[in-house]
């Protein structure tokens, strides 16, 4: 299983991280850029005020790659420290579960992504994640014109980076060609049935930001 690295920029930050110097981590795989949008997407909720400037997902093929890309000293920590943006960052380490379809695998693709996350708590998160994993997502998977479709579980590790962590319980991510496409999914008739099982989820706490947001893909070769 694959683990992915979320550094999230603070809302109302301009600039970007200059992301050129972690395109040549060992054992990066994947690094996928988000920035937000203007256009309204979704039908059921209000764009948020309070969207992150940018997020960053940097994917690795096991813990042990991330960890030594993510230690003290280590490429994503100068990265983070030599552009000044360490402190505009919140951090969190996470397990993927990448169910349908799989990633393309072009080199360079801009597409339109809907990011969500949940901050917990569950009372019980096993069951949380056995009631998600089993009713929710087969849901999401049916939205039409969808490209991709991964979530996110937490996970414990050792890093050196400056930044403050993040303890989302569960992040979500649906991608789609455009703002368009991913428009019209939201307001299909699947999103109803969504809707209709979201209330049936086991109990948990916290609150629940959804982000649409403009994706540009960077499919690394390995080294």
């Amino acid at each position: 299983m694959q683990v992915c690295l979320f550094l999230i920029g603070a809302s109302g930050q301009a600039a970007l991280l200059d992301v050129a110097p972690l395109q040549d981590i060992d054992g990066l795989r994947s690094l996928i850029v988000h920035e937000p949008i203007t256009q309204h997407v979704d039908p059921r909720i209000k764009p948020a005020g309070d969207a992150p400037s940018c997020v960053l997902q940097l994917y690795f093929d096991d813990l042990a790659a991330l960890e030594a890309a993510a230690r003290l000293d280590g490429p994503i920590d100068l990265a983070l420290r030599e552009s000044l943006t360490a402190g505009r960052f919140t951090q969190q380490v996470m397990a993927v579960r990448a169910l349908a379809p799989a990633p393309t695998t072009e080199a360079r693709i801009q597409r339109c992504t809907y990011l969500v996350a949940y901050e917990g708590p569950a009372e019980d998160f096993d069951t949380w994640l056995a009631h998600y994993l089993r009713h929710h997502a087969p849901l999401m998977a049916t939205l039409p014109a969808l490209r991709e479709l991964e979530i996110y579980t937490r996970i414990h590790c050792v890093i050196g980076l400056a930044c403050a962590r993040a303890n989302a319980m569960q992040r979500n991510k649906v991608v789609f060609d455009d703002a368009s496409a991913l428009a019209a999914a939201l307001a299909s008739p699947v999103r109803e049935l969504m809707r209709r099982d979201f209330h049936t989820l086991p109990p948990y706490q916290g609150a629940t930001p959804h982000f649409a947001m403009r994706s540009t893909y960077s499919n690394l070769a390995p080294h």
